[in-house]
């Protein structure tokens, strides 16, 4: 069988571009976490966690670069890499990208790379370098609400604030994503979220 090499697919808004590495690499790692505010509470033992929102799953591997056979500058490979950093005129931002390698087909944006050169010709030309690269994943809102389960946005909700409760924690409940607080606050015409009296009765919209 033919040896699967790893490439990198970066979507350029009008057009698609296929990164193929020199030399696959021995491994990588995938780091995940979520993020939670603690509030003290007199009397209790412990904070009391509430769940904010999921934080992005980032990538992390080693590419290898040599061109010392053929007595070429490296740099010419690692710069299609580094270069993804640099922001595209037509999207006015990086690259959103795919490692795809075998099982694994990693959508995300290229949020670090260094560069270690190694290798070097006489006249001083790099022949050998690795680069360690961080993807950090991408999707849009509309990709991540089609792939959260959502058990209350299929209707329409009546909701009383609580003392201390705020927007984002209702849509943290209802919606498990603080950052539609702004759909509650439109569909209650609320100019001013900060300003909300205790006892409120207000209506928690189904999300389309």
């Amino acid at each position: 069988m033919a040896l699967k090499k790893a490439k990198i697919v970066v979507d350029r808004g009008n057009k698609k571009e296929d990164i193929e590495v020199l030399f696959n690499p021995t491994e990588y790692g995938m780091e995940s976490s979520n993020h939670y505010n603690w509030e003290k509470v007199p009397g209790l033992s412990m904070p009391v966690g509430q769940f904010v929102s999921g934080n992005t799953t980032t990538l992390t591997l080693d590419l290898f670069f040599d061109t010392y056979e053929k007595k070429t500058d490296v740099r010419d490979y690692t710069k299609k890499i580094s270069g993804l950093l640099d922001v595209e005129k037509e999207l006015h931002a990086p690259p959103v990208c795919r490692f795809v390698w075998g099982s694994i087909d990693f959508k995300g944006v290229v949020e670090k790379v260094t560069q270690t050169f190694t290798m070097f010709l006489d006249t001083g030309i790099p022949v050998r370098a690795k680069l360690k690269v961080t993807f950090r994943s991408w999707y849009t809102k509309e990709e991540q609400l089609q792939n959260i389960p959502r058990h209350s946005a299929d209707r329409t909700k009546q909701k009383m604030l609580k003392q201390g409760e705020e927007l984002w924690m209702i849509a943290a409940d209802e919606y498990q994503d603080p950052g539609l607080w702004r759909e509650i606050a439109k569909a209650n015409r609320i100019d001013n979220p900060a300003k909300m009296q205790t006892g409120k009765r207000i209506t928690v919209p189904r999300l389309d």
